[in-house]
């Protein structure tokens, strides 16, 4: 069967990316692409020989048109719901761009959309393709180091302006920072809504679903800036405390030279310690066999398994739902704690979870 998708909204430059994998698949088709800007779409339509008939610039135009399989949106985060609701009504299969959402309530709000409609909603949080990270749960639920206590989260890069997509370099000039929804509160920007669901989100998948029962926050800012480049999260759970850290400006982005300190995850145990740092080819495994530690060689992703696009052709082709931080009841929790942990910043203070929205 060959899968139909559409791209919608191009705000995000990771757009750019997941049409690539939707390209590249040989089970896949991108039948259109639609944004209210025709200049933002004018790459990926050179890149991928998009007709001008299958251009929009109307969401409910193109849904209806094209008849999609499959819907990738990366609006900018506050407009995560609104494009939900206005897609699931088409009865598509929605791949939305990370974050989940701005706020709880939003989140609520996509899923509701999509209930009845026999659909899924998978959300693309683009860690969750790093080999070393996949090797690091398969090593956890393996009981390698024994039971989970702590995840140590660190993760960002220089900003969200120096690239675009395919990671092409791009200058973060101060005009381009003050036009950009990234900057802008409203939109849901700043490096904590940007980056920490990465680790809230991916350390509920590591903390097998548990969620923690209190959390603190601080963020740090730029002057002139409405928004965050810096944030440093604590969580309390049951069994110990987890720390999620996020940081626009790193020295170095970590695609290209991992910066100090390392973007990634540190996972310990009560038998061991794993340290997964972004892209690298190994991670380290300390147990109380091998106190020293080793160097452990990543995993080979399946090809079903090493994007967003195949990923989820599979899991229409096996008649299964997307597991772990792709799917929203996972994705829901790293919601709260991120919603929770702005509150905690604004207000200067430790909070307990986020219940409901």
């Amino acid at each position: 069967m060959k899968y139909t998708v559409v791209g919608i909204n191009f705000d995000h430059m990771h757009m750019g990316d997941l049409l690539r994998f939707a390209f590249d698949h040989p089970e896949v088709e991108i039948g259109g692409v639609c944004d209210e800007d025709l200049d933002r779409m004018r790459e990926a339509i050179e890149n991928f020989g998009i007709p001008s008939d299958r251009v929009f610039t109307e969401v409910e135009a193109c849904l209806t048109s094209v008849k999609p399989d499959i819907a990738i949106l990366c609006p900018a985060t506050a407009l995560h719901a609104d494009y939900t609701e206005r897609v699931a009504p088409f009865g598509v299969h929605i791949l939305i761009e990370k974050p989940f959402a701005s706020t709880l309530e939003e989140a609520d709000r996509m899923i509701a959309a999509m209930e009845g409609t026999q659909k899924h909603l998978m959300v693309n949080w683009p860690l969750r393709w790093v080999a070393g990270h996949v090797t690091a749960k398969r090593l956890l639920d393996e009981g390698r180091i024994g039971e989970l206590k702590e995840v140590h989260y660190y993760d960002g890069n220089r900003g969200p302006l120096w690239h675009g997509a395919d990671k092409i370099e791009m200058e973060p000039t101060v005009e381009r920072k003050q036009a950009s929804w990234f900057y802008k509160r409203e939109a849901g920007g700043g490096s904590l809504q940007d980056y920490l669901g990465y680790g809230t989100t991916l350390g509920t998948w590591y903390h097998g679903g548990k969620a923690p029962t209190e959390v603190c926050a601080m963020t740090q800012g730029t002057s002139g800036l409405e928004v965050d480049e810096h944030s440093v999260t604590l969580a309390k759970y049951a069994h110990g405390l987890s720390k999620f850290e996020t940081r626009w400006g790193t020295f170095t982005d970590p695609w290209t030279h991992q910066p100090s300190p390392k973007c990634g995850y540190v996972l310990t145990g009560t038998e061991g310690t794993i340290a997964s740092f972004d892209y690298e080819p190994t991670i380290r495994v300390q147990t109380r066999e091998n106190p020293a530690g080793e160097d452990v060689p990543v995993d080979s992703l399946p090809p079903e398994g090493a994007n967003p696009i195949a990923y989820l052709v599979d899991c229409l082709e096996k008649g299964k739902a997307p597991e772990g931080p792709l799917n929203p009841t996972v994705a829901r929790i790293g919601q709260q704690i991120v919603d929770t942990a702005a509150e905690s910043a604004r207000l200067g203070r430790t909070l307990p979870l986020k219940e409901r929205s």
